[in-house]
């Protein structure tokens, strides 16, 4: 059967036309995609799950919110079994109350990241708000050192006012993007 046509299987010509595709990207746009792929990990948000849908009005009232409560001693910094990360933290740098306090009350809206839902069951109607700001700390050995401060707020409004959960109190140990820092 000389000059006749080879036919392929079914589902053949795709594959190898896949494989051509394959080819051509990986010989000439491999570092292109690995451009992609790094502008995708580094630019786009980490969490589909985080919002940040927010005008800067909206993060100056929640912050006035947060603060109301910090000043007036109606909040509290999680320091439970769960809340491992607060305690180390606290320790590894001996803040005292009065520092917690005065970080808290220092946080600006330019600190602001994001907010997500409560995924604590029987919680998930809540919201939660995260900032991260910069601060100046002391380590035992008395170096200062600058430390991004997760910090993560639930607050809760009560009929007698109300009052915040400070949920994360700890170093930054996750990627974060500001929302209106530049």
């Amino acid at each position: 059967m000389q000059g006749a046509a080879r036919t392929l299987p079914p589902g053949a010509a795709v594959l190898h036309a896949l494989f051509v595709i394959y080819v051509l990207i990986d010989a000439f746009y491999i570092d292109k995609c690995i451009i992609i792929m790094y502008y995708i990990s580094e630019v786009m948000p980490v969490n589909p799950h985080y919002n940040q849908n927010y005008s800067r009005e909206d993060i100056e009232i929640v912050l006035g919110t947060i603060k109301k409560c910090v000043a007036s001693g109606r909040y509290y910094i999680s320091l439970n079994e769960n809340r491992q990360d607060n305690i180390a933290f606290i320790h590894e740098y001996n803040i005292r109350s009065d520092r917690q306090q005065s970080i808290l009350m220092d946080i600006e809206v330019e600190d602001f990241c994001h907010s997500l839902q409560n995924t604590k069951s029987g919680f998930e109607f809540e919201t939660l708000y995260v900032f991260v700001p910069q601060v100046q700390l002391y380590q035992i050995d008395g170096r200062e050192v600058t430390v991004d401060v997760y910090t993560k707020f639930n607050i809760i409004n009560l009929p007698g006012g109300n009052r915040t959960v400070v949920v994360s109190f700890h170093k930054r140990n996750k990627p974060i993007d500001y929302l209106f820092r530049t």
